[in-house]
């Protein structure tokens, strides 16, 4: 090819550039289509920390706490896609008790009346509930769960309160904790208007120990721990079983200074798995006071009818004096 061929190509290749970018354009134009995204970003300043300072934040907060004594005033709702519908229950004031390292008693009353309209203590394995307007007495392990689609109290477990209501320590001998980066919805205080905002989370990973039919040794998902970077408050706790399904979703919010220690006054409770979600609104509470064991017993009511919940029979008999 010589040199006059190479410059009348040339100026073919510019005489038709003009022509071929409209239709270049009017393609792309077909083939694609763009649009602003408009992704508002929180303006609140925040902390950063590592994996380790948040699992000390999660230690050091547990270990402050022994015992709990709470007046609280408890919503519960039930219903799902399960049931197809969800049912809000009216608002009742209780009582809750805890004291490490498992000990849990709850108790409910009716408006006005102050009835109780139920009554559940928990050691850590072992359960009993009452339910004196069904005239029903309750007792189990906590790990066996019968759902009842007709009494959604007969769901209710102490431990899970206890578990969502008191965030446990990562124990570094059975559990190894990995950091997560996230990003949660929250109201921008200067906009007044939902924005992202980076969160932390901590992965809890727990070592099975053969109970409740784990495989010892084998690893499981325990829970996710939730940090706002604002503070670097815990503010959700999401528990798995050992399948890897989600057990319990915890949420905390409003925290106050309790005689010096800062704890949730707002906390929400949802088991999804029975349908279940019930709000604790603590009005008082005194952390640390010495509890009785007493305060932990819990007698079937005279004429209730007993309900034996086991792996695999439920047996019920009426008792007559209280034992």
């Amino acid at each position: 090819m010589n040199l006059m061929s190479v410059r009348l190509m040339s100026r073919t290749r510019l005489l038709l550039l003009p022509a071929l970018l409209p239709a270049l354009l009017l393609l792309n134009g077909c083939l694609f289509r763009s649009h602003k995204v408009e992704q508002r970003i929180s303006s609140v300043p925040l902390q950063t920390a590592t994996q380790q300072q948040l699992v000390d934040i999660v230690n050091a907060d547990a270990a402050k706490i022994r015992t709990m004594n709470a007046q609280v005033n408890i919503t519960a709702s039930v219903g799902g896609a399960k049931k197809g519908k969800i049912t809000q229950y009216q608002e009742i004031s209780g009582y809750i008790l805890a004291e490490k390292p498992k000990m849990l008693r709850m108790i409910g009353l009716f408006p006005i009346v102050r009835n109780r309209a139920f009554d559940m203590v928990s050691d850590g394995n072992e359960f009993k509930l009452s339910i004196p307007p069904k005239g029903k007495f309750i007792v189990g392990r906590n790990d066996v769960i019968k759902p009842s689609s007709t009494q959604p109290l007969e769901n209710l477990r102490p431990q899970h309160i206890y578990d969502a209501l008191l965030l446990r320590e990562i124990d570094p001998k059975t559990e190894v904790a990995v950091l997560e980066s996230g990003t949660e919805s929250v109201v921008d205080p200067k906009t007044k208007k939902l924005a992202i905002q980076n969160n932390y989370i901590l992965d809890v990973i727990r070592r099975g120990n053969g109970q409740n039919g784990e495989v010892p040794g084998q690893w499981y998902l325990s829970r996710k721990i939730y940090f706002n970077r604002v503070d670097l408050k815990p503010y959700k706790q999401v528990v798995y079983d050992k399948h890897g399904n989600i057990a319990t979703i915890a949420d905390y919010s409003d925290f106050q200074d309790y005689g010096g220690i800062n704890f949730p006054s707002e906390i929400s409770i949802e088991r999804p798995q029975e349908e279940y979600t019930i709000r604790l609104k603590i009005t008082k509470l005194t952390l640390n006071a010495p509890l009785k064991p007493e305060q932990f017993e819990l007698q079937q009511p005279a004429g209730s009818q007993l309900v034996r919940l086991d792996d695999s029979t439920t047996t019920t008999q009426a008792s007559g004096d209280g034992r």
